[in-house]
């Protein structure tokens, strides 16, 4: 179901969005636009200085901001410290999410053990399985999958064509993209003679309440324990989540970013897209890893890294990057010399 947007007058989003309105009160606007192409009837936002030219210029009924940027503006303003989250709350107060009439479809296949809340929608060509538990408002969109065992918490929405293997379990509130699999085997393998034997997955994948999993993003089910997404954590598309890692509340993940088996990342950090985080390695809270870069070892003091190297021999790499590590001391080294240097010159040219 496609969202319908809502007319809210000022006032109201003002009190939504906990901000400073400047203007006429009572003005109805029924969507949000980008400044340049934003009509009456349509609130804008300014929440990046390179967009600030186009404020002016602008003929939106409103504009979200910050105070900085309040002077400048020629229409009805929203003023608020952080206008991207202000922005976020009058959205989502502008175009509500569909609530859908709660039952199963006739095509759905629902096991008779499975209990499912009559507040629950499942949708067409679901399968539910046996022994899974569906709490109230809980919505399945279509084609979902929900094998043996897998508890779903109180307002959460698989949103369609998801899977969640056996033993899967979700809080409340959580939000799941199309193509996402939750649950699936590791990749545990043993290796006889060069001939991989599979290891059997008897962890659960396990995830805390409103977390969001972007579209065809994969977490595993742990080898022996559980894998671990606590309260709050969003992960973005595509992403890779091995068996045994551990996510620590509020962080976020971006697309095409992979965390090994057995890590362990804090809370509040934040990875950018492309990153990839080795196995077994474990990142303090409030770490920022920028986009493409290479986690090799374990971080345990807050702040941003990054590290990208081009491929090449692994043994080249290694001596490479042990010289890498002594960078620093080679130039305090280098310094002193030419200190040295400078003081011998400057004898040699009083001799003179």
């Amino acid at each position: 179901m496609s969202r319908v947007a809502v007319g809210h007058s000022l006032r109201q989003l003002a009190e939504i969005a906990g901000a400073e309105l400047r203007g006429d009160p009572e003005i109805v606007v029924d969507r949000v636009s980008t400044l340049t192409d934003a009509e009456r009837g349509a609130i804008s936002f300014l929440a990046n200085s390179r967009y600030r030219s186009y404020l002016s210029g602008t003929r939106a009924s409103a504009v979200i901001l910050a105070a900085e940027d309040a002077p400048d503006c020629p229409v009805p303003c929203l003023i608020a410290e952080n206008p991207d989250l202000a922005r976020a709350r009058v959205m989502t107060a502008l175009y509500p999410a569909p609530v859908p009439e709660p039952g199963v479809h006739p095509t759905a296949f629902v096991d008779p053990s499975a209990r499912i809340a009559p507040s629950a929608v499942i949708a067409a060509s679901c399968f539910i399985g046996p022994n899974v538990e569906i709490a109230e408002d809980v919505q399945i969109g279509p084609g979902c999958v929900l094998l043996d065992n897998v508890i779903i918490g109180t307002g959460s929405r698989l949103v369609g064509s998801v899977t969640l293997c056996a033993d899967t379990q979700l809080g409340q509130r959580c939000l799941i993209h199309p193509g996402a699999v939750i649950g699936s085997d590791g990749f545990g393998l043993a290796n006889d003679e060069g001939v991989w034997e599979k290891m059997p997955q008897v962890g659960r994948a396990v995830l805390g309440d409103d977390v969001e999993v972007g579209s065809c993003t994969s977490i595993d089910r742990g080898a022996i324990g559980d894998t671990s997404i606590n309260d709050g954590v969003k992960i973005d598309s595509q992403v890779h989540i091995a068996h045994n890692v551990q996510i620590g509340e509020h962080t976020a993940i971006a697309g095409c970013s992979a965390v090994a088996g057995s890590s362990r990342v804090g809370r509040y950090c934040t990875i950018a897209g492309g990153a990839g985080i080795t196995g077994h390695v474990e990142l303090t809270d409030r770490v920022h890893i920028s986009g493409a870069s290479a986690v090799t070892r374990s971080i345990k003091k807050p702040g941003a890294y990054t590290g990208t190297v081009p491929a090449m021999e692994h043994a080249t790499w290694l001596k490479n990057f042990a010289r890498l590590r002594q960078l620093d001391d080679m130039v305090r080294r280098v310094r002193a010399l030419e200190q040295e240097l400078a003081v011998l010159r400057a004898r040699d040219q009083t001799r003179d």
